[in-house]
């Protein structure tokens, strides 16, 4: 076998590799800017989006979201545990609240950054 055809077949398993459900949960994509999906939702700096979700994830995906009936769009947590805050403008590790009654959860640059485009503590 040639050099070329190994590698050629190397390549072609590799990318036959199949990431298993569990680890996609944890994965955020950014499909386009300013855009987040895990594997149930897909937001915006306006929030979740059910044009967004039907566009990346499926019209099944968006019709199981939005047929849970109403629900702030603005605030929300992807699978991975991270929040984000359309309001805020933030993204956090986690949603939860510390005894002084505010957010704990440490702010996330990487994705505060790829769905708003801001630093956190900034403003565009």
């Amino acid at each position: 076998m040639s050099k070329t055809s190994f590698f050629g077949l190397l390549l072609m398993l590799c990318a036959g590799v199949a990431i298993p459900a569990h680890a996609w949960q944890k994965i955020l994509r950014s499909p386009e800017r300013g855009v987040l999906c895990d594997r149930y939702i897909c937001a915006n700096d306006q929030g979740i989006s059910r044009a967004l979700t039907e566009k990346y994830l499926g019209q099944r995906a968006a019709e199981k979201v939005f047929s849970q009936g109403d629900f702030d769009l603005t605030e929300f947590t992807f699978a991975n545990g991270v929040f984000c805050d359309v309001k805020e403008r933030l993204c956090r590790q986690d949603r939860y609240y510390g005894a002084d009654g505010k957010r704990s959860g440490a702010v996330s640059g990487k994705y505060t950054k790829l769905l708003f485009g801001n630093r956190p503590g900034t403003t565009q």
